[in-house]
Parts: C-alpha cells; structure tokens; sequence
C-alpha cells in the first residue's frame, strides 16, 4: 500500500494535468488517509494463519510475525496523526504562471509527504527484516529519508546546516553497522539472523575465534544503532538537529525512526541474549561431568552468585566462562549507554532556553529508561520496554502537536511585524523556540496550554499520569533482577529532570507583566495612528490607510489583518504593510488537530482508570517474545 501510494503521488506531481489541480493540502490529507489505511490493512492481516511462528518473504530476508504487523500498525497510525498536524492554509488567489504545486509555501507539503512515505517504508521494512542485509538497506532507506526532511526549508541556514550534520554524522554510524555486519559475515559465513541465532545458541567451546568476531561485529551494530536513536555518548548531533529544523519536521525525527530502531534491537538482545539471562543455567548444560552437573559444591555456589574465583577454574571451565563473558558485552555495552543518557539527559537539559533543545535532552533521559529496560532482558523488563515506548510516543506526540497548535494560534492572532521570524517556506509560520514564548499563554489558550501542563507532567513521572507508571515498571523490573545503583541513579535523575519541566509550566501559567503591555502598546503607538495589542483577546487596532477607497480601521482578528486594495495594493505605511497573500495566509488549528491532542491528553490523564488495555496488550506480546 505504502508502495503504491508513493508511486501514485509521484506521478500526479510530474504530470501536468494533475499537477495543476492538486494542492498540497489535498497530497497531505491523501497521504493520512493512506497511513490509516494501510494501519487497518495491517490489521486485517493478523487473520492468517501460522502468522504466529512467522512467515518469511523474499528468501529470508524478512520475516512477518503477528508482533511485527501489530509495531506496523503502531507506526502507521502515528505517523498518520503526525500528518494531521501539518499546517493547512490556502492561497487567496495564485499568479498566472503559479500552479497550486508550486505555490509559495505549498510545495513544501507536497515533498513533506512523499519522504514521510518512504521514511515509513523503511521503518516498517525495518521491523519486519531477517537478515543484516535487509536491516542495513531498510534503514538507509529511513535515514536518507529523515536527511532530506531535515533539510525540507531549503533557504533556512539553521535547517541546511542540521540537515548535513544529521547526514554526516548518520552516515558514520551507517558505516559503523556496515562495518560489524561485514565481521559477522567474515566469521560465521552468513548474514540471515535466524543462521546467526542456531549459531549463536550451539557454537563450540574450542571455536572461541568465532565467539570473539560474532561479538565485536554485534557490538560494532548496537553502536550504530544507539548512534541512530541519539543515545549517549552519541548524542552530541540531536539537540542541534531538532532545534535547526522546523517543529513538524522534528515532531517526526523524535518518534518514528525510534520506534523501528528500539524494537530491532529487542529483537537481537532477546534472541541473542537469552543465555545470558540465566548464566547457571547454561554452565549447567555444559558442565565437564555432564548431565548438567557442575564440577564441585563450591563452584556451583560461586557460579550461582555470580563469581568465578581463577583458583576454581580449569583449561576447560575457562573456555566456557569466556563463552558467558563475550555473551555478556551487549547487556554491559547497554547499561553503560543507558547510565549515561540517564546522567546527560537530565544535567544538561537543565541549561537549556530554547525548547526543541530541551525536548531533544528530554528524549535522551527517556532513552536511558528504555535501554535499561532492553539490558535486564527478562519478560517483566520487556513488558516495561514496550509499554515505556507506547507511553513515550503519546506524550511526545501530544507535547509537539501543542507546540504546533500554539504556533498556529500565535501567528493568527499577532501584529504583523517585519520582524517575525518565519520559516522561508512556511507562509509566514513562525516556529516557537523558546521557553520564554510560553509565558501568559494560559490566559489566552487555556485548554491547549492544561494540555501541555498534562503532558509535562506526565514526562516528569508525576502519578497518576501514564508516565509514571511506565517509570515505575522499568524500575521495578530492574530493581527485581539486581540492578540497584543503576535503579536509584534513574530515581535521582527523574527528580533533576522534573525542574525544567516544571519550568515550562511556570512560565505557561505566570501572565504578563502591565509593564511589558504598556511598552508593547507604547511602541506599536509610534507606527500609525493607533497600535494597541490585548494579549488575552489578541485584537488589535490597525493604522489608517491613506487609500480612500479601502482603509482599514478599527478591532480585526486573524485573517483580516491582510489589508489589501484590489489585486493586493497595500496603501498604508511601508514599516506596517501586512504580508500579502503568497507570503502570509492564516493557518488553522484544524478539528482533526484539536480532536487528535484532546484525545492523546485524555489518553494519558486517564490511564489508571483503566491501564488493563494497554498492560494486558505488552504482556502478551512480551511473553510472545521469549516463547514463541
């Protein structure tokens, strides 16, 4: 379906018949139709039979279980709700030689759609994928997708400069997993995950050369994949990308091309990792005596806590201990990453003025709790893990299409100024980018900023929002399985992390000073006649045109604020002359929009009523994982 509808749209670009009566709104609705349709076929699926083990396609290369079609459905069905958000606007009127394609700020919709589809395609060939081939060529075709989206607003400095970082740095952890696939290979002769997994499972203790290059190409790949999620130490790319590129753009980043990397990886730590879970049990299968009998009482007492005293083991014992350790590397190379990302998410997002910098920090600290959960690799822990993703994308989620509907609103409702900052192609959209902005917004949008009040708090782990529970789950399965210091460090942090969320609520909650009104009243006062702004109302009193056919006067809200005469002649002062209509339209918080961030924000308010649906649904597919 994906497939398809990328074709189609393609073609309706490049034919002039279509490209003529097809606006980009009419691309962007069409592509959210097709993510929920093909979310709803996904499902249909789930009907086959012997989906359930798992039904390969393409020689092996992938395969389609009942888990990956429901991570699919997941995928789509967000990514349809992203799309939601993108501004729709419509030009009043177009140039003779204009087609509605082309028109000042709509192409860039149109591409926005078209990479979404592909980056989508690589994200679900991604989940679905069975051997490193695949998984190296469906994420290439995710990332070269988010590069190029990074880049969307092509005359924006900050948005070209993130968009080569992102593509410099994402091409250096792509050759990082390139590379460990080539080790892999060079080794065990083979690439499909399920040879890797029998080799894996039954490898020989005089064959340790092939244990020793089967973890360093596995590791070289974890690398590449945390260098790709933004988890710490390499995360150094994420903040300066997502505060470079425009808020729909980065809405995206911070979602989809996670979801797909994090359950690649829980797909690989579980099957690969399944031995070191339960280290006595494996030195019993393979004891020197045989029939799962261990050398001595004291080395069975030693193994089962955890110690292998050197005077205890022989050439042999050895051989099988090193099988452990080297088995081990994955779970140490996580928790290191995850005690970082813990620490650096949380301090340093502490410093932070601009918003999508915060966010990009506060996506970090999350990471941590989702690596830690992945490192422990029991079924309480992967339980944690995938309700930990739910919940992060619905908070996330709802926080940015906040941000956007707040954009939308303040743009309608402020004077038009020269001086707004706006996206080249965004048609006079202006991004908010700092905290600061947020400050008074509840007294003149209260629902939206309750909204973002609600989400906030929910990323802090306050009960009973749905993310503490999430906290909660990750903690109790780590601190179950004996992972103490990592378990308090997550607490402490989660406190630091709360401060400059509360923060943002602070300045969303404190109204404007009448000082700042009267400065602000005073200084529009010098334009024209009369300048006065209600920052409650956000109405305004436009200057006097000197045209006696058309002047403008008197209270106007939004749309009206475009004072043209005739075919857009504005009549009045230069400094104050409103943007014409290619440059500037009003951008609606559409009933989808609105629909969409109201139900998210009752979603995770309301939780604890009912967290049945959602717990019962991550357990089963957490026991799925390990015995199926």
């Amino acid at each position: 379906m994906i497939i398809f509808s990328i074709i189609i749209l393609i073609v309706a670009k490049a034919l002039p018949v279509l490209n003529t009566k097809i606006y980009s709104i009419h691309v962007t609705r069409i592509t959210t139709i097709v993510f929920l349709f093909s979310g709803a076929l996904t499902f249909n699926t789930l009907n086959l039979e012997n989906l359930g083990s798992g039904i390969g396609v393409y020689s092996g290369f992938f395969q389609v279980t009942t888990i990956s079609q429901l991570i699919e459905i997941f995928l789509f069905w967000i990514g349809g709700g992203i799309l939601m958000a993108w501004p729709q606007k419509k030009p009043l009127f177009l140039t003779d030689k204009e087609t509605p394609f082309q028109a000042k700020g709509q192409g860039s919709g149109t591409d926005y759609s078209l990479i979404v589809l592909f980056s989508s395609l690589g994200s679900s060939l991604l989940i679905s994928s069975y051997d490193l081939i695949s998984v190296y060529l469906s994420i290439e075709l995710q990332s070269f997708g988010l590069y190029i989206l990074s880049t969307l607003y092509r005359d924006s400095e900050s948005a070209t400069s993130a968009g080569l970082k992102y593509f410099l740095l994402g091409g250096l952890s792509s050759c990082i997993i390139l590379l460990g696939t080539g080790i892999i290979y060079s080794y065990t002769g083979t690439t499909n995950l399920e040879s890797l997994y029998i080799i894996n499972s039954v490898i020989d203790v005089n064959q340790q050369y092939i244990i020793q290059g089967f973890s360093l190409g596995l590791s070289l790949i974890f690398i590449g994949f945390l260098f790709k999620i933004a988890a710490a130490p390499l995360h150094n790319w994420s903040p300066d990308v997502y505060d470079g590129t425009p808020t729909i753009v980065t809405t995206w980043l911070t979602i989809i091309p996670k979801i797909a990397i994090l359950f690649i990886l829980l797909e690989l730590q579980i099957k690969l990792g399944i031995a070191q879970a339960h280290p006595y049990c494996l030195w019993q299968a393979l004891g020197p005596l045989g029939g799962g009998e261990v050398a001595s009482p004291a080395l069975g007492s030693a193994i089962a806590e955890g110690v292998y005293p050197p005077s205890l083991l022989g050439g042999q014992i050895s051989k099988e201990i090193s099988i452990i350790i080297n088995n081990n590397i994955l779970k140490f190379l996580l928790l290191i990453s995850a005690t970082l990302s813990l620490i650096i998410g949380s301090l340093l997002g502490l410093a932070q003025i601009r918003i999508k910098r915060l966010l990009a920090y506060s996506t970090i600290s999350h990471i941590g709790f989702i690596l830690l959960a992945l490192a422990v690799n029991t079924e309480q822990s992967i339980d944690s893990f995938i309700f930990y993703i739910i919940q992060y994308t619905f908070t996330n989620l709802n926080i940015f299409l906040v941000i956007l509907g707040l954009a939308y609103i303040i743009n309608n409702t402020s004077p038009i100024s020269p001086n707004i900052d706006r996206n080249p192609e965004g048609g006079g959209n202006k991004d908010i980018s700092f905290i600061s902005e947020f400050k008074g917004l509840f007294f003149s949008n209260p629902l939206l900023s309750i909204s973002l009040a609600v989400s906030l708090f929910s990323m802090a782990g306050i009960p009973p929002l749905i993310g503490f529970f999430s906290k909660q789950l990750v903690l109790y399965s780590a601190l179950q399985n004996g992972y103490y210091f990592i378990s308090v460090l997550a607490i402490i942090v989660s406190v630091i992390s709360c401060s400059y969320y509360l923060q943002i609520i602070k300045i969303l909650f404190t109204p404007h000073s009448h000082s700042a009104l009267a400065a602000l009243a005073e200084g529009g006062a010098t334009g024209g006649k009369e300048t006065a702004q209600a920052i409650g109302r956000a109405e305004y009193t436009i200057p006097a045109c000197d045209s006696s056919s058309s002047p403008l006067r008197g209270p106007q809200r939004g749309a009206d604020l475009l004072g043209f005469e005739g075919r857009g002649r504005y009549a009045g002062p230069p400094s104050l002359r409103p943007l014409r209509a290619e440059e500037g339209n009003e951008i609606i918080l559409t009933n989808t929009h609105s629909y969409l961030i109201s139900t998210l924000t009752l979603t995770i308010l309301l939780f604890f009523i009912k967290p049945s649906l959602i717990l019962n649904s991550t357990q089963l597919l957490s026991l799925s994982l390990f015995y199926i």
